[in-house]
C-alpha cells in the first residue's frame, strides 16, 4: 500500500499520465472525443492560472472568466479585424492579459477577502458588458466569426483536431510544469504564507501587495493565453465567453480537483468535463443529477479529490510515525518519513 500511495505522488505518475495523454487519440473512438479532451485541456490551463491566486494566495478572483474573454478576444479582433497572423496575436493576448490583469490587481487588492471578491464579481460584469455593448471593436452580441488558426509548421497543421490536441496538450504541459516551478520556489511559500495570513505574512516581512499583484497577474496570463487558444480552436467567439458562469465552471473544476493542489486543476477539470459529457443524454434533467453529486462531493471531500488524498496520507505517514514512538525511541527515528517524502506532491 505503502509503495502505491508513494507512486501516486511521484514523478513516474506524471510521466504515466503525460504517456496516457499522449496515445490518448490512437485509442479514442472518434475525432469528437479528442475534440472534447483539447477543450479540456483549454480550460485547464485557465484552471491553472485561478489555482495560483486563489489556491495558492487565497485570493478568491471571480473575474478569471472575464480575462479569458479578454484573451479570446484579442486574438479574434487582431486576427480578423487587422489581419494579423496567430502567433503574434496569441503573443498579444498575453500581453493584454498582463496590463488587464495589472491595472484590475492594483486597485482590487487594497481589498481583502469578500470585498475582493465581491469587486471582481463586478469587474467580470463590466468586462462582459463592455464586450457586448461595444460593438466598434468587439462586434456586440454578433460575435466574431472565421477566427484563424495557429498557423502550422512542417507536417503539422494546427486547423486539424488531432494536430491542435497535441499543440494544447504541450501548452498544458508547460502550464503544469512552471506552476510546480512556483509551488516549489520561495516564491510559491510566500504565497502560501499570505493564504495563511496577511498578518502572519507581514510579521515575515513580505510585501502583501507586490506578491499579491504579481500572483494575480501570472493567473490572468493564464487565463488569457488559454482564452487565445480556445477562440483558435472555436473559430468563433461572442460575448457568452466572458459570462460570469465560465469562473463558476472553473471553480468547480477546482474545488473538485483539489485546490491549492499541482494535479487538482487537471483532475477536476477532466472529471467534470466528461462527467458533463456522459450525463448529456438526460438532456435538461442532466443539471438535476449532476448538482447532488457536486454537492456531496464538496461535502465528503471538502479538499477535492487530491487534496483528500494528500491529506489521507499525511494522516496516515503520523500515525505510522507515532506508533513505534511509543515502543521504541530508536525506531522512531528509522520510521519517520523521509524528508524527500515531504516534498513529493500531487
Amino acid at each position: 500500500m505503502n509503495a502505491v500511495t508513494n507512486f501516486l505522488t511521484s514523478s513516474a505518475m506524471r510521466w504515466l499520465l503525460l504517456g496516457l495523454a499522449i496515445v490518448y487519440p490512437f485509442v479514442a473512438p472518434g475525432e469528437y472525443q479528442i475534440y472534447v479532451m483539447a477543450m479540456a485541456f483549454v480550460w485547464a490551463i485557465a484552471v491553472y492560472g485561478m489555482n495560483i491566486i486563489t489556491g495558492y494566495c487565497g485570493q478568491l478572483n471571480l473575474a478569471h472568466g472575464g480575462f479569458f474573454a479578454i484573451g479570446a478576444y484579442t486574438v479574434a479582433i487582431l486576427t480578423v479585424d487587422h489581419a494579423w497572423l496567430f502567433w503574434p496575436a496569441f503573443m498579444a493576448a498575453g500581453v493584454a492579459g498582463a496590463v488587464f490583469g495589472l491595472v484590475v490587481g492594483l486597485i482590487s487588492l487594497r481589498l481583502k477577502e469578500h470585498y475582493f471578491a465581491i469587486f471582481t464579481l463586478c469587474v467580470g460584469f463590466i468586462i462582459y458588458i463592455l464586450i457586448e455593448k461595444w460593438g466598434a471593436l468587439t462586434h456586440g452580441t454578433l460575435g466574431i466569426i472565421n477566427i484563424a488558426p495557429p498557423e502550422g509548421f512542417g507536417v503539422f497543421d494546427f486547423a486539424r483536431t488531432l494536430d491542435f490536441y497535441y499543440l494544447v496538450l504541450g501548452f498544458l504541459v508547460v502550464a503544469v510544469w512552471l506552476t510546480r516551478r512556483i509551488s516549489e520556489s520561495l516564491l510559491g511559500r510566500t504565497f502560501r504564507a499570505i493564504r495563511i495570513s496577511d498578518d502572519l505574512a507581514a510579521s515575515l516581512g513580505i510585501n502583501l501587495m507586490r506578491n499579491k499583484v504579481l500572483a494575480f497577474v501570472l493567473s490572468t496570463i493564464y487565463a488569457a493565453l488559454a482564452g487565445a487558444l480556445y477562440a483558435g480552436v472555436v473559430r468563433f467567439i461572442g460575448p457568452a465567453e466572458a459570462d460570469i458562469l465560465h469562473t463558476f465552471d472553473m471553480i468547480a473544476y477546482l474545488l473538485v480537483g483539489g485546490i491549492g493542489t499541482l494535479m487538482g486543476p487537471i483532475v477536476g477539470t477532466l472529471i467534470i468535463t466528461w462527467a458533463t459529457q456522459w450525463l448529456q443524454s438526460f438532456e435538461e434533467y442532466r443539471m438535476i443529477i449532476f448538482g447532488p453529486m457536486l454537492v456531496l462531493l464538496v461535502i465528503f471531500f471538502p479538499k477535492g479529490i487530491v487534496g483528500s488524498f494528500l491529506a489521507w496520507r499525511a494522516r496516515r505517514a503520523a500515525r505510522r510515525a507515532t506508533v513505534p514512538a511509543r515502543s521504541s525511541p530508536v525506531s522512531t527515528a528509522r520510521s519517520t518519513p523521509r524528508a524527500s517524502e515531504g516534498r513529493d506532491h500531487a
